[in-house]
């Protein structure tokens, strides 16, 4: 019995190591074969300098010409509300009506107070008219006319101040109606008729909004702004900025805006915060397409002679940073991080990493490892172009 075990497991011993055995030599043919296989053909692109249109892009945020709070000036019940949200109106239209009848009142008792106070200032001119003969005649004393004189003149005074009383009064009455300050676009009514509003009450009754001309700001970095300014001509910044050409407004849905705005100066100074200062482009609103609160982004166009450009699909990003694989010696590719200054449609626009007659690879570019080595197809700049537009 023990010897019949001792075969079977002896039998099993030699087949499991043949089975290794087997697997083994297959590996070691797979690595062979993978170690053997041929480097893989790739379409090669000689840089040679270009005329390139580039542009960079700026995240804004849209604001009207003018964005007003209408606010009560007087206090009372909202009577009427003569408009509703989004209604385009025009300077000096009625918007809320608020009550007026207790600031009526006061200008009648205003008014009364002015009559009482020229009725006054009357008897005090009638008294000196009386007094003076008498003086003249040495009737009464000098210092009888004097004090008459000394009462008109306060008479005079309390005229005065009933006219400004009324005159208060009348301009109480007057913001009872509130009007528009501006042309523009009613915003969202905070309050309705019956509420009881006044001076204190914190949310304005609406904004209104003049988007006749809109306001697009954007942030620059100290960088970024120094290269603005070297690329316009102009002696002072001012003057650069009247160079600047018209710039395009980037929609949120991604469309442009039909009409280029003029880039203009907005903070004097930059962000100690954020390193950045902040311009204004102003765009042109007749029809009313934007509103305050849209965002989009500005895209400043510049045209740049005897630019090295690459195409977008022979780059890598990594680590925030883009590389390009150049063929090196060998047909060996070596990885290469560039510069980039701007976009040139499809292509980058490069101002450091590579030069005039570097080789670069086109496409194929996702399995590549450093000093891998490959077959080069060159390529010349029709079939480049060919090959960027079918890929739109």
């Amino acid at each position: 019995m023990d010897i019949k075990i001792s075969k079977a497991v002896l039998l099993s011993s030699m087949v499991l190591l043949g089975g290794i055995l087997l697997f083994s030599c297959k590996s070691s043919g797979q690595q062979d074969q993978q170690q053997e296989m041929p480097p893989q053909q790739l379409p090669v692109l000689t840089i040679t300098p270009t005329t390139a249109t580039t542009f960079t892009e700026f995240t804004t945020s849209l604001q009207g010409k003018v964005n007003v709070e209408v606010r009560p000036q007087v206090d009372g019940y909202l009577q009427k509300v003569y408009v509703d949200e989004g209604q385009f109106v025009k300077a000096g239209q009625p918007l809320f009506k608020i009550d007026d009848r207790v600031y009526r009142e006061q200008v009648n008792t205003a008014t009364a107070a002015l009559h009482s106070a020229e009725a006054n200032l009357s008897n005090a001119q009638l008294e000196i008219d009386k007094l003076t003969p008498l003086v003249q005649n040495k009737v009464v004393s000098e210092v009888q006319l004097k004090t008459a004189k000394a009462s008109y003149q306060t008479a005079k005074a309390n005229v005065e101040s009933a006219k400004a009383m009324v005159a208060s009064a009348q301009i109480n009455v007057g913001y009872s109606t509130i009007t528009a300050p501006v042309s523009g676009y009613i915003g969202r009514l905070t309050q309705r008729v019956g509420s009881l509003v006044g001076k204190t009450t914190t949310e304005p009754l609406t904004v209104l909004t003049d988007v006749s001309e809109i306001y697009g700001y954007f942030s620059v970095g100290e960088a970024d702004f120094m290269r603005f300014k070297e690329r316009y001509q102009g002696n002072t910044l001012e003057e650069k900025l009247r160079n600047v050409p018209g710039v395009t407004l980037i929609l949120a849905d991604g469309s442009e805006y039909p009409q280029k705005g003029k880039v203009q100066m907005g903070e004097g100074q930059f962000d100690k915060a954020t390193g950045s200062i902040s311009l204004r482009a102003t765009f042109p609103n007749s029809g009313g397409i934007l509103r305050s609160g849209n965002t989009g982004k500005i895209r400043l166009v510049q045209t740049v002679n005897e630019a090295l450009v690459v195409p977008q699909e022979s780059t890598v990003e990594m680590q925030d940073k883009i590389f390009v694989y150049l063929l090196a010696d060998s047909n060996k590719v070596k990885a290469t991080p560039i510069t980039v200054s701007g976009k040139s449609g499809t292509t980058y626009v490069v101002t450091s990493g590579i030069k005039q007659g570097d080789k670069v690879v086109f496409t194929g570019i996702g399995n590549l490892q450093d000093g891998m080595k490959i077959v080069p197809k060159p390529m010349n700049a029709d079939s480049t172009l060919k090959v960027q537009l079918s890929m739109k």
